[in-house]
């Protein structure tokens, strides 16, 4: 056979086979290509689709209402206007106007359980939240956490479950895994968007009091806020709270909360409404470079036990002064901060095991938690007469007190809670937040004293007060 002919027969074979294969395979299989559902970890990295499918109808839109009066007149609330001319340029009728804000979502529990960004719903009065097939319920806001930054709302279903995320233990999270992000960003409606988790544990962000944060890629922008940050299984890790960026838009920096903190904060909204969080009793610092040298420590990081607060939870599990707590429950710990989270996630009675460094040996001690005390009462009196401190509200310090007003548990003393405009304690640089220590030498333990020691005439005022972590002593002319 020559060669051109042996080139027909085979192009002739080819042409057999290709007209055979056309006609034995079924129209719909070369119509379109089946989609396959991926049913490994491995499989649902070419798709999202399926965690998306078991997540999204679970976050919501938030919308936030507030009612706010304005003036008519641009000198109403003027300060000069107002000293010179009284109220003549306060005329007309102030104007109504609704401010409205809007966040994203997460649907917790079937019944109509959500949790959302506090700062979404923030001197709101009136909350709608749309699912995401857009129906929409009033909503009741059950409890708004400031120093976590969450809220949850209620709503209504009438008797049907909705869809809801299941809780997954953020501590089982590492760097590296795959996380969706769910929200409605810039109000453009419900969007998800990839990425990784980028760090954890993040707590130098100042977001909340609490802070300790996930850190993620996956893009976060302004309408993100209470979204969902979601596993490759659906469970829910987070939610979106914050973003660092100089533009305002999404630079690949994000932050979100910790299942672990959100599904506490959840369960005091269902049994009650009020946060009561454990302490640890005794206050702590960083550990820093000089620091952990000056103590003989292999490396920086972990907590320094500063004080320890008398038959606190400290005090009875061993831990003393000069402790360096590196670990809870078996977990590091880098700073305060996480330590103070650790704690936070606990409940009243929970039992907590501290790993620590004294003296160069490692020890662990096994804490039962509990309320921080009201001890002594506080006894909130608004002081008056002739005297410096007049136009002051004051209060005795407790642990419970004090940490109510975000500052150290430790502290004692008079705390001064308001101070009235043009009142002598104002006049005199008297702030919300100082502790009086002393007046004329005189040491103050309590509001009765201070009260006491300010009815007594004097030709000249002395005294201390400690603002943060400065003393400052003033004189003034009685």
């Amino acid at each position: 056979m020559s060669d051109s002919a042996y080139a027909l027969f085979w192009m002739a074979v080819a042409a057999v086979l290709l007209i055979a294969a056309l006609l034995f395979t079924p129209l719909s299989a070369r119509a379109e290509t089946t989609r396959v559902v991926p049913g490994s970890r491995a499989e649902v990295q070419l798709s999202y689709a399926p965690v998306v499918q078991k997540a999204a109808p679970a976050v919501v839109n938030v919308y936030s209402k507030r009612v706010v009066k304005e003036s008519p007149s641009p000198f109403s609330n003027d300060p000069f206007f107002q000293r010179f001319f009284g109220d003549r340029f306060s005329f007309g009728v102030p104007r109504e106007r609704v401010q409205q804000s809007l966040g994203s979502g997460v649907i917790v529990r079937g019944d109509g359980i959500i949790v959302t960004n506090n700062h979404v719903v923030a001197e709101g009065d009136s909350f709608t939240v749309a699912l995401a097939d857009r129906r929409e319920f009033d909503a009741e806001l059950v409890l708004a956490d400031e120093r976590t930054d969450l809220a949850v709302l209620r709503i209504d279903p009438k008797g049907e479950t909705l869809p809801a995320i299941t809780f997954k233990d953020s501590d089982a999270v590492e760097v590296g895994d795959l996380v969706l992000a769910i929200g409605n960003p810039f109000g453009v409606g419900q969007t998800v968007t990839s990425g990784i988790v980028s760090a954890l544990a993040r707590t130098q962000v100042g977001v909340s009091d609490y802070q300790f944060f996930i850190q993620t890629d996956a893009a976060v922008n302004p309408g993100n806020s209470g979204g969902a940050l979601v596993t490759m299984d659906g469970q829910l890790i987070g939610i979106n709270t914050a973003i660092f960026s100089r533009s305002g838009g999404s630079i690949g920096i994000g932050f979100a909360i910790p299942a672990n903190m959100v599904r506490s904060v959840v369960e005091f909204a269902v049994d009650g409404g009020t946060v009561k969080r454990p302490w640890l009793g005794a206050s702590l610092q960083p550990v820093t470079s000089d620091l952990a040298e000056s103590l003989g420590l292999d490396r920086p990081g972990g907590a320094l036990v500063q004080n320890v607060y008398p038959g606190g939870p400290a005090d009875k599990a061993g831990l003393r002064t000069g402790d360096v707590i590196r670990a809870v429950d078996g977990r590091d710990v880098f700073d305060p901060q996480s330590v103070r989270y650790r704690v936070a996630t606990k409940a009243e009675g929970a039992r907590m095991e501290v790993s620590y460094v004294r003296g160069g040996r490692t020890g662990t001690a096994r804490l039962s938690l509990q309320l921080p005390p009201e001890d002594p009462p506080r006894n909130v009196t608004e002081l008056s007469g002739r005297n410096p401190f007049s136009g002051a509200t004051v209060g005795n310090l407790s642990p419970a007190f004090a940490d109510e007003l975000r500052i150290d548990t430790l502290a004692t003393g008079v705390v001064v809670l308001r101070v009235q405009r043009g009142s002598p304690a104002q006049r005199i640089g008297v702030r919300p937040g100082d502790i009086i220590i002393s007046i004329d030498e005189d040491e103050v333990g309590d509001t009765a004293e201070l009260q006491k020691l300010i009815a007594t005439p004097r030709g000249q005022w002395e005294f201390k007060i400690k603002r943060g972590d400065e003393i400052f002593s003033a004189s003034v002319r009685g």
